[in-house]
């Protein structure tokens, strides 16, 4: 027997990194649904544009940086204050570093990464889990297929949405004996200001995408993104993954990057790369 579908009508959504890209494409998404939404970013210029794309009064606004552990934990005071409770969170905000080896990489720029992607998630998830648990809710942790894929030049990336991938596995054990739930949304590459500085701006970059080829380097847009996690949140998803081509690699990932290390470890484009990616680095110092 299926089980039936958390409607997001009337409940209460909060997004991080809700100005832009994924997070803005699912505030949208659930606002169609009637959510009451509660939009998290550290732009303030970008939260009030959102903000009057939605329109209505269904939606509250609250400038915050992740990394900023108090002021997190007052903008949770401050979402269930003026809706009167939480239902959803959605961990979202994240960034992505340029690509750099570990030998050559600014070590202030790791701790950006992780401080953002890593330890933003807990400090957006950890308040909000009382009110979460109260009202049998639903918390989506966005990790990465960065998080098991190969990670030439992006440690910091990919290393910090490992991280969050465990916290989010961690979450689905310890919400379920209170009646809570939670899920982790791994995605592959998607077409947003993020990608295109990493991926298309940077030179070094576009041979990082070349390297991986299709069909893991297609892209998907921000909306197909968000609608992977709103139909994961209707479904209590404990994961998703869009596109879906990455799956594969996903389910049969402790055999698969066995191989795929062995392979890129001998590849000579992969050592150019490298030699370049070091180079670059030692240049910068």
């Amino acid at each position: 027997m299926s089980r039936p579908t958390y409607e997001v009508s009337d409940k209460v959504v909060l997004i991080t990194g809700a100005g832009s890209g994924i997070g803005l494409a699912l505030a949208k998404k659930l606002h169609g649904r009637h959510a009451q939404l509660a939009l998290v970013d550290v732009n303030e210029a970008a939260l009030e544009q959102a903000s009057r794309t939605l329109g209505g009064d269904r939606v509250f606004t609250a400038v915050a940086d992740v990394t900023d552990r108090s002021g997190m934990a007052d903008v949770l005071n401050r979402v269930i204050a003026h809706h009167g409770h939480l239902d959803v969170v959605v961990a979202n905000a994240g960034v992505t570093p340029a690509p750099a080896t570990i030998r050559t990489m600014d070590l202030a720029d790791y701790d950006r990464v992780v401080a953002i992607n890593q330890t933003g998630v807990l400090n957006t998830v950890r308040p909000a889990l009382e009110a979460v648990i109260a009202s049998g809710g639903h918390v989506v942790v966005v990790a990465s297929c960065a998080a098991f894929s190969p990670g030439v030049g992006s440690v910091a990336y990919m290393s910090a949405k490992a991280a969050a991938e465990q916290i989010g596995r961690a979450l689905k054990l310890e919400l379920a004996p209170h009646g809570a739930t939670a899920g982790v949304a791994y995605f592959g590459f998607v077409d947003t200001p993020l990608a295109t500085a990493t991926l298309d701006d940077d030179p070094i970059g576009r041979r990082l995408d070349e390297l991986l080829g299709w069909p893991l380097n297609h892209r998907i847009s921000a909306d197909a993104a968000a609608a992977s996690i709103a139909n994961g949140i209707a479904d209590r998803a404990g994961v998703t993954v869009a596109p879906a081509r990455w799956l594969p690699y996903s389910l049969f990932r402790g055999v698969i990057n066995s191989a795929v290390d062995r392979v890129l470890a001998r590849d000579r484009r992969v050592h150019q790369l490298i030699r370049d990616l070091e180079a670059r680095g030692k240049s910068a110092r």
